[in-house]
């Protein structure tokens, strides 16, 4: 079967919001129509002449990736400049290009999270907090004998999540009174005539981004053809999100053995480690992809170490007299990682919304460097 590009993309958004991604940043449909049927994904880290061919040959019509092929605004559209070549066969061969870049690495479950859990970190935090994620209160007003329906709604739709809790609600019984005018079809009563019901008033905490959902799910199984509701903002700070992550060894260990380790976790040729390899390592600091700039954050929250790519020899030499254990475990290899769990949570997704797609993960190393 095709689904339009459209439905792909919620769910991406449900996956990776866009609007978590940083300001810089340029993520969503970056070429393509969103009407377009989709029978076939491909997932790759990025876009470049290999995987563009890749994509050709194996008849793919969306490719999600998590570095963004523009970046900047493209002022001319000559086809000697790479970027130009790639988005002219995209348009040639009607592929879609979807990027979800610092969205999914702040968005939870996204790449730095992946990578806590490839090393096993217990009670992980945001490292460089980003957004404090916005709540509200729904509060609906249900017959005695539909509460239990609409509790359930509403909690699988995203009500009522704090932390480790989920279907968090509260209820008050009460009397509701209603009067069916004419025109009305009344669950309940006689038009013209003021009924009074034992009802219960049904509250829960929803975070802002699943308010529609959650409020299409309750509207769905709640009898009343009006149903009385409020949505009320909160200035709770329930779950904040953000950049890497901080996280705990369930059994701590030698920055040595750490690295080797994490040289086996990712598959890598190689990794650098600067620090004292003696020493036992407990709490982490973690970046997916380049995060030389976060040196500060691990150090002032008292890391042990701190596992990133892209470190340069002053960052290096800065963390060093920091007392800052770190492992550069490349930028391709940390983030590359996230292919395999995105397609997991994809095809998820797609079958929870009846969708039948292929959904294939590049071949390719496109690790621009080699070691000698």
């Amino acid at each position: 079967m095709s689904v339009e590009c459209r439905n792909i993309i919620n769910i991406m958004e449900n996956i990776a919001p866009a609007f978590l991604a940083e300001e810089w940043d340029n993520v969503g449909l970056q070429v393509g129509n969103p009407n377009r049927a989709v029978k076939r994904i491909m997932i790759c880290l990025e876009l470049n002449g290999k995987t563009m061919d890749e994509a050709v040959e194996k008849d793919i019509d969306m490719i999600i990736t998590h570095h963004p092929l523009i970046f900047k605004p493209l002022r001319k559209l000559v086809t000697l400049d790479p970027i130009v070549r790639i988005v002219n066969k995209l348009i040639k061969n009607d592929i879609n290009l979807y990027c979800a870049h610092t969205n999914l690495d702040i968005a939870i479950g996204g790449t730095s999270d992946y990578l806590a859990q490839l090393l096993n970190l217990k009670d992980v935090s945001p490292l460089s907090i980003t957004h404090n994620k916005k709540y509200s209160k729904l509060v609906v007003f249900v017959p005695e004998d539909s509460i239990e329906d609409v509790r359930e709604a509403i909690s699988q739709a995203g009500a009522g999540n704090i932390g480790n809790y989920s279907h968090c609600t509260f209820q008050t019984k009460g009397i509701g009174t209603f009067k069916p005018l004419d025109g009305a079809v009344p669950y309940i009563g006689n038009i013209n005539e003021l009924e009074k019901v034992n009802e219960c008033r049904l509250e829960s905490i929803v975070a802002v981004d699943t308010i529609n959902d959650v409020i299409k799910a309750m509207l769905k199984v709640h009898p009343y053809e009006e149903v009385a509701y409020d949505i009320i903002p909160l200035d709770n700070r329930i779950e904040s999100l953000g950049l890497g992550r901080i996280g705990y060894l369930e059994n701590p260990k030698k920055l040595k053995q750490l690295a080797l380790e994490l040289k086996n976790v990712l598959n890598a040729d190689q990794i650098k480690m600067i620090g004292d390899e003696s020493m036992v390592i407990e709490k982490i600091a973690i970046c997916t992809g380049s995060g030389s700039e976060f040196i500060k954050d691990a150090y002032k929250n008292k890391c042990d170490c701190y596992i990133t790519g892209d470190i340069k020899y002053h960052d290096a030499q800065f963390a060093k007299e920091l007392g800052l254990n770190v492992i550069d475990a490349g930028h391709y290899e940390t983030e590359n990682i996230i292919c395999s769990s995105l397609k997991e949570r994809l095809i998820t997704e797609l079958e929870k919304n009846n969708y039948k797609l292929e959904v294939i993960i590049s071949e390719l190393n496109i690790n621009p460097f080699k070691i000698i």
